[in-house]
C-alpha cells in the first residue's frame, strides 16, 4: 500500500460549517501562503463556464470547463471532475450541483449515448453503457489535458458524480487511484461493471451520499439488477482502506445520519451520508436533480468540498 497524506481530518470536521482550516503558515488550503500568477494562458474568462472538446479513443468528447473567479491570479488550483447521471449532461449537473461555486477548476464531461431505452447519454460500468467506449481511458486523457493546459494541482484532483456518473466514480476509485486524491459518489448506481477490479483496489478516500428513500437506485440494493445495498458498498471500501470496523455515527438535523470510519490505512478515510426520506437527488439542490425528496439540511457540494480539501495525493502515488 502506498502512503497518502491526510491534511486535516476528523469525521466531525467534515460536516461542520464551511470555514477555512488554518495551516501552520497562517494560510488556508484554499489560499496559498504566496500567491503566484498562472503561467498557462487560456482564452476563457475567469469565473466563466465554456464548452470544450477533446479526442479520446477515436471519439470527439465534450466537457464544460468552469474557471473560478481569480483563476489567473493563482498558479495551482484544485481540480474536480463531475459526472452527470444517465440521460443528463454536463450542463445539467453544473446547474443543480452548485459545484461551480467552489474555489476550484471544475470539469463536467458529457457521456456518450448508451444502449437500452431512449437516446440517453451514459457512462461505462452500467448495463446500458455505450458500446465500445472506455470512459476510464477518457478520464485519464481528460486529466492529462487539463493538467497540461491549466494551472491545476495534480495532487488535489478529485471526482464526484450522480447516479450512473457516481457509478463511474466508484470504478475510477478502483482503476485510477493514482490520479485522484478523493472521490465522492452521490446516489451511486454501482452495477457489477462499476465494481470490476475493486477486489484488489488500493486504499483511497471515499465519501458516499445517498437517499434512504431513493426509488431509482434503492438504498437497500436491488438483487434483480445486481445492485448492492449502499451500506455494503461503503463497508467494502472501509474494509479495503483498513479502517476500524465500527463507524462513528452522528445525526444532523432531523434527516441526515453520517457514518465515519476511523483508523484507516495510509491516511485515507471513508464516510457515508444517509439522508432519511431522501430521493434520487442531489442534496441541497434548488432546481430539479432527480425524483424524490430533496433535503436542505445539508448542501452536498459543501459536504463534498470539506471532505476533498482534507486530502491530497501523495507524490509517490502519482
Amino acid at each position: 500500500m502506498t502512503a497518502r497524506r491526510l491534511l486535516a481530518i476528523t469525521g466531525v470536521l467534515a460536516l461542520l460549517p464551511l470555514t477555512a482550516l488554518p495551516t501552520a503558515s497562517g494560510a488556508t488550503p484554499d489560499t496559498p501562503a504566496r500567491t503566484l500568477t498562472c503561467a498557462k494562458a487560456t482564452d476563457q474568462e475567469n469565473g466563466s463556464s465554456a464548452l470544450h472538446e477533446i479526442r479520446s479513443g477515436g471519439i470527439d468528447r465534450s466537457y464544460i470547463l468552469r474557471l473560478p473567479e481569480g483563476y489567473d491570479r493563482r498558479a495551482s488550483w484544485p481540480l474536480i471532475v463531475a459526472y452527470h447521471g444517465r440521460g443528463s449532461t454536463g450542463v445539467e449537473i453544473e446547474g443543480f450541483s452548485k459545484l461551480s461555486t467552489l474555489p476550484a477548476v471544475i470539469a463536467y464531461p458529457d457521456g456518450v449515448v448508451g444502449t437500452g431505452d431512449g437516446y440517453r447519454q451514459a457512462w461505462q460500468g452500467a448495463p446500458y453503457e455505450p458500446t465500445g467506449v472506455d470512459d476510464v481511458t477518457f478520464t485519464a486523457d481528460l486529466l492529462d489535458s487539463l493538467q497540461d493546459d491549466l494551472c491545476v494541482d495534480p495532487a488535489r484532483t478529485y471526482a464526484t458524480g450522480k447516479s450512473n456518473g457516481a457509478g463511474l466514480v466508484g470504478l475510477l476509485a478502483c482503476r485510477l487511484p493514482d490520479r485522484f486524491a478523493a472521490l465522492a459518489p452521490v446516489a451511486g448506481a454501482f452495477y457489477p461493471g462499476a465494481r470490476e477490479g475493486c477486489e484488489d483496489a488500493v486504499p483511497v478516500p471515499v465519501i458516499d451520499i445517498h437517499g434512504v428513500a431513493d426509488a431509482t437506485i434503492p438504498y437497500a440494493g436491488d438483487p434483480d439488477r445486481d445492485l448492492p445495498a449502499i451500506a455494503d458498498w461503503v463497508g467494502d471500501w472501509a474494509e479495503r482502506d483498513g479502517c476500524l470496523p465500527t463507524p462513528r455515527t452522528r445525526t444532523i438535523g432531523r434527516d441526515v445520519l453520517t457514518y465515519t470510519w476511523r483508523g484507516c490505512d495510509d491516511g485515507t478515510a471513508v464516510e457515508h451520508v444517509a439522508v432519511q426520506g431522501g430521493g434520487h437527488v442531489w442534496p441541497g439542490a434548488d432546481v430539479y436533480s432527480g425524483g424524490g425528496h430533496v433535503t436542505h439540511t445539508i448542501e452536498a457540494h459543501e459536504v463534498i468540498w470539506r471532505f476533498f480539501r482534507q486530502h491530497t495525493l501523495d507524490e509517490a502515488r502519482r
